[in-house]
Formats: structure tokens, C-alpha cells, sequence
């Protein structure tokens, strides 16, 4: 996460912006991150405060934009699932008993989200996600930039579920016809 938010970072602010958010965090990891490790949560959470601050985009954008970063850059790292995947919705529905479950073998300390969900009809389901961290708009521009990856409408509609926080958000994907 943290190697693919500097690459976010550079890719449409440039290097400079990466250094500036590294100074002005001063976080504990020194900003050098590696793919095989895990750091804290909250040097992410300081660095999206702070690109917020540098850039003016509000915060939920800016997750929303990292989650559509991170749906390309799994396409291409992990291309293997994307393939076997005929659609956005079959890719969805294999997130928490597979790909999470390959992620922890990678990653055994990693926080992940959890994902459930009800198809509704052979064209939508309802996916549910559930974390403490509260990062729904991360989840969404990964949904969405799914579907962009297989050249599908969708439609999505988001309801938060639990009353205080999204930390519960369910997500109605309907399959649109091309």
C-alpha cells in the first residue's frame, strides 16, 4: 500500500511532492517502504492529511483516487487474477475467500477489510464491506476501477450501514449492458 501510494503521489504530483510529504510527516519508517513490509496505519493516514493540505483536494478524492490506483497497478502485479475473473462481479465475489487469503500469505500481519456479499440477480450483487479503518472510498475506486479494467458499466449505489462511521458500507453493483 504504501509503495503504491508514493507511486500514486509521483505519478500526478511529481517527485517533489513525494519528498515534501515525507519532511512534513517525518514519519517513523523514514518513508522507506518496501513491498514485503508492514507499517503503521497512521503514516498513511498522515500522508493523505498532508496531500490534502499541499493539494486542497478533499480527503475522501483522495482515497477515492488511491483505491482507482490500486485497481490498475493489481491488473498488471497481479494479473493472473484479473484473468481468471470474467467480470467485475466474478473478480468482487472472490476478494475475501481468495484474494485476501493469498494476501495473508504474503502479508501475515496485514489489517485487511472484510468482504461479503448477496447476489441479487445474475447482473448485480451486493457487496459489503466492513473495516475499522473506515475506508470505503478506497473500496469504491478499486470497484471502479475494476470494472474500467474489463470495459464495464456499472452502476453503484452506496449505503452506509453503521450508524456512526463507515467503518459498514454496502455496495449495490449492477452489471450494466454495453
Amino acid at each position: 500500500m504504501f509503495t503504491e501510494f508514493m507511486v500514486m503521489v509521483e505519478g500526478q504530483w511529481g517527485m517533489e511532492m513525494v519528498d515534501r510529504l515525507i519532511d512534513d510527516v517525518d514519519p517513523d519508517s523514514k518513508g522507506v517502504y518496501t513491498t514485503v513490509g508492514t507499517y503503521e496505519y497512521s503514516e498513511l493516514v498522515d500522508y493523505i492529511t498532508t496531500l490534502h493540505g499541499a493539494t486542497g483536494l478533499e480527503v475522501s478524492k483522495l482515497i477515492y483516487t488511491f483505491g482507482r490506483h490500486l485497481a490498475a497497478s493489481f491488473s498488471t502485479r497481479f494479473s493472473g487474477m484479473f484473468e481468471d475473473a470474467q467480470s467485475t462481479l466474478e473478480l468482487l465475489k472472490k476478494v475475501d475467500n481468495h484474494i485476501h487469503v493469498e494476501v495473508k500469505k504474503l502479508y501475515p500481519d496485514a489489517e485487511l477489510p472484510r468482504f461479503s456479499y448477496v447476489q441479487t440477480t445474475p447482473h448485480n450483487i451486493v457487496l459489503r464491506y466492513e473495516s475499522a479503518r473506515q475506508l470505503a472510498d478506497l473500496a469504491q475506486g478499486l470497484i471502479e476501477g475494476c470494472a474500467e479494467y474489463f470495459g464495464e458499466n456499472i452502476q453503484l449505489t452506496r449505503k452506509t450501514i453503521s450508524e456512526d462511521d463507515e467503518s459498514v458500507v454496502d455496495f449495490s453493483i449492477e452489471l450494466l449492458p454495453k
